[in-house]
């Protein structure tokens, strides 16, 4: 058995986002106790910014003319591509930036897609579990000021799930920024409410991921 995980919080102290994803982590561990855990750091450890547009150019043309940077990129992304296809399960942290997913968890995914396992149609992680973990800072729940104001959540759930196929979970959590801001003091408690309900939950996810059994 097998867990890949991707963080993405720019934050290494302090991130809720990883904190929830340890949280599945332990569990699946836990459950399966001789399992691998391949990881990668986004947040840490970004993708170059010209990847994906450099494999996409690669794409339109022969594999005899690409130059060295396209035969590299190709070379990269497929490096990638193996790391999640050799995982019997998926977790990955996206904390809500500016509204959206993080820039360099978009760069990821482009570059993924285009690997022609990944490419839409191709359904890589059906039957794979995969817990999608979400932070925001505020709270966009409905009848908040900002309900509808993320736009990355359901995006990269949307890919997940129905592109690449994944069997996912969503533990999400909000009011993340209530302990650091004063002006959102009033709203701790409710954030410390909304924190562990999402711990609970990565754990009974992680614990879910362990429980499946891979394909042969």
């Amino acid at each position: 058995m097998s867990l890949f995980r991707l963080d993405a919080s720019i934050r290494t102290e302090g991130s809720v986002s990883r904190e929830i994803a340890d949280e599945v982590e332990r569990a699946y561990l836990a459950a399966q106790p001789g399992a691998e855990v391949t990881r990668r750091d986004l947040g840490t450890a970004p993708l170059p910014a010209d990847l994906w547009t450099t494999a996409v150019a690669a794409g339109y043309v022969s594999e005899s003319d690409r130059t060295p940077e396209q035969r590299a990129a190709v070379s990269r992304i497929a490096e990638l591509a193996d790391e999640v296809l050799d995982a019997d399960a998926v977790v990955i942290g996206s904390p809500l930036y500016n509204f959206g997913i993080g820039a360099h968890l978009k760069s990821w995914i482009d570059a993924l897609i285009t690997d022609p396992r990944f490419a839409p149609g191709t359904s890589p992680l059906a039957g794979r579990p995969v817990v999608l973990v979400v932070s925001r800072g505020g709270g966009y729940g409905p009848g908040t000021p900002r309900e509808g104001w993320d736009h990355g959540s359901g995006w990269i759930a949307r890919i997940l799930r129905d592109v690449w196929g994944g069997d996912v979970t969503v533990v999400e959590t909000e009011l993340t920024l209530a302990d650091v801001v004063p002006a959102m003091s009033e709203l701790r408690p409710l954030a410390a409410e909304k924190r562990e309900r999402a711990r609970a939950e990565a754990r009974a996810a992680g614990e879910r991921a362990a429980a499946v059994t891979p394909a042969v």
